[in-house]
């Protein structure tokens, strides 16, 4: 049976819809559910973590794949669903939490105590509600040591943003947020179509590969930098930076510390590069 099919009989079978509390659209489409399958190269030896895994519709392509998947379901009415749907599947552990709350390396390593088995590779593979797609990422971009791949479905304006090149309108904060933590690329469109009900957007998988690239000695004033340069995009930075004081910088010092990195005075935050943004944390004297 195919996927919309079954959405369509669950749907029914439980008198549900979407719920818009929690940016609910369920993807319907089996050649797009193959393809996030496909890019996210998936083996027996790898731990899935499934976000809002709804349904399960994205559930059952990963679990024909993965050696195990732990599901984060925060949607009270969707667990006995899933449970219903996938009785008599063993590879799956479903947690009834939001993400936002939990320790997730805790709960890999209670997942791998029940299995008595460590898993090579723990991947993010999912769809998630586009209101809450930052503060998801981010958590899992810094708070987790054992997340190594993170294959997401968002907004394809977002996935725009973790891609552009410097001065450009959509290179900003997320932007450089995104390079320091990983190397990211878009994989494919998703119209609008593949779900129901449909969204008011295109979407994208977007892959996010975590990477140590840059080595910078403080990278808590690193994003306190990217985040202040870009408080008034439109000004120069120097000015942008005076006026959320900085690290209480006068213009003078701030004027010195981009002479000293070899940068224009007139720079603009979208205009500098990552690496431009570290050669000032590691010139300026913490």
């Amino acid at each position: 049976m195919k996927t919309l099919e079954i959405t369509k009989k669950i749907l029914k079978q439980y008198n549900i819809r979407a719920d818009k509390r929690y940016g609910q659209n369920f993807l319907i489409d089996d050649n797009i559910l193959e393809n996030i399958v496909d890019v996210s190269n998936i083996t027996d030896d790898d731990l899935i973590i499934e976000i809002g895994p709804g349904l399960g519709n994205l559930t059952s392509y990963l679990l024909n794949r993965a050696g195990h998947a732990l599901l984060i379901e925060i949607d009270n009415k969707m667990i006995e669903i899933l449970n219903n749907r996938f009785d008599g599947v063993n590879n799956y552990t479903l947690l009834n939490q939001d993400i936002l709350k939990v320790n997730i390396d805790e709960l890999i390593n209670n997942v791998e105590e029940k299995l008595n088995k460590k898993f090579k590779t723990v991947k993010v593979v999912a769809n998630l509600p586009y209101y809450i797609t930052t503060p998801i990422l981010f958590k899992l971009l810094q708070e987790s040591a054992r997340v190594s791949e993170i294959i997401i479905m968002v907004q394809k304006e977002v996935a725009e943003r973790m891609v552009a090149r410097p001065k450009t309108k959509d290179y900003g904060i997320l932007t450089l947020m995104v390079e320091y933590l990983a190397v990211a690329s878009i994989e494919f469109i998703v119209p609008n179509n593949s779900f129901i009900p449909a969204p008011d957007v295109t979407s994208a998988i977007i892959k996010l590969i975590k990477s140590k690239r840059y080595n910078v000695t403080n990278e808590e004033t690193l994003f306190k930098l990217i985040h202040a340069s870009f408080a008034q995009r439109r000004k120069k930075m120097i000015n942008s930076l005076e006026s959320t004081s900085f690290l209480d910088m006068s213009k003078h010092d701030l004027e010195t510390i981009f002479q000293k990195c070899d940068l224009s005075l007139n720079s603009r935050a979208e205009e500098l590069t990552i690496n431009d943004y570290i050669k000032i944390i590691e010139t300026i004297k913490l």
